[in-house]
């Protein structure tokens, strides 16, 4: 481009970049240094100047003392089996991708090679897409509760979700089974809009070598869509670190086997918990100190998934 004509560029590129910077660059900088300041208050700015405490108590490294009594919900526990906001997520994330990505594959080829019923199942697996979050974790918080049918069929009282009465482990598998359900729809979406790009002469070729319908989809179609493949995944490891609708959608609450054990958080939900005020004071420091571990988390985990695409996928 002409230097004499970039003002123009600059100037379209301008109403963007101005929205980019308050809703984006400005809330992440903001983020970041209230994480790093004491007794900090959002209304009013007022803070005991810097320190490493809110990082500390969000690691569960240091307690943190209101009243009389000691307040300590730690975000991040060094064991897994604290059941710890952190954990909770990495739990979700790292069996819920996996299935849902491969699950919605799967199904996206064998909708694609049903011709004549193609439209139909379209639209049937992307209707929960536009269904709404929390209507749907209703309906499923009803179908896994004491005389839902799920108990009703298979006689598991574990599952209970209409009371308190659930398990640690009934509640996330109901949860985890949720959030698969209603990620496939999108992920299948993608992988028909990948199908359809994928020129004939491939599979013509694979035929022409005796490759079976198995080996042709291993060898021919998933290779062709590791792009597709890469960015459902990308998208998905980001999705699943934030989720957070799930849980309000289906629990309605943030614990299972009672009131003062909140054992079903996810990262996002005790960074939203840490930011409601009471009587005593805020509690925004800390969540800005999860907030950007979270965001490093995330941050660090996109990087191994890009570096290992750069062996893995196919570009034609």
């Amino acid at each position: 481009m002409d230097k004499k004509n970039q003002w123009k560029a600059w100037l379209y590129l301008a109403p963007v970049l101005i929205l980019m910077a308050i809703f984006t660059f400005y809330p992440i900088i903001s983020t970041l240094v209230a994480s790093f300041l004491k007794d900090y208050n959002n209304v009013t700015g007022e803070n005991s100047g810097f320190t490493l405490y809110n990082y500390q108590y969000v690691l569960g490294l240091a307690e943190r003392y209101e009243g009389s009594g000691v307040f300590y919900r730690e975000f991040f526990s060094l064991n897994p089996a604290d059941h710890s906001a952190f954990w909770n997520t990495m739990f979700i994330t790292f069996v819920t991708v996996p299935i849902s990505v491969v699950l919605s594959l799967l199904i996206a080829i064998l909708i694609h090679s049903l011709k004549p019923f193609k439209k139909f199942f379209q639209t049937v697996f992307f209707m929960p897409y536009v269904t709404n979050v929390i209507a749907v974790g209703m309906v499923f918080s009803l179908l896994f509760s004491q005389f839902g049918i799920w108990n009703r069929l298979f006689g598991l009282s574990t599952a209970w979700l209409a009371d308190n009465a659930a398990t640690w482990e009934s509640a996330m598998f109901v949860l985890c089974l949720y959030v698969i359900w209603s990620a496939l729809p999108y992920k299948i979406l993608i992988f028909l809009s990948g199908l359809e790009g994928i020129d004939r002469q491939y599979y013509e070729a694979a035929k022409i070598d005796g490759a079976g319908r198995l080996k042709t989809t291993w060898k021919v179609t998933v290779p062709l869509l590791s792009p597709q493949i890469l960015y459902i995944t990308v998208t998905s490891f980001i999705g699943a670190f934030k989720e957070y609708s799930s849980v309000v959608g289906l629990l309605g609450r943030s614990y299972t086997s009672d009131s003062l054990n909140n054992d079903m958080y996810t990262a996002v939900y005790w960074i939203y918990d840490q930011m409601k005020k009471d009587s005593w004071n805020t509690q925004s420091q800390f969540a800005d100190a999860a907030a950007m571990i979270l965001l490093a988390v995330i941050f660090l985990f996109t990087l191994i998934e890009l570096w290992v695409s750069k062996k893995k996928v196919v570009y034609r």
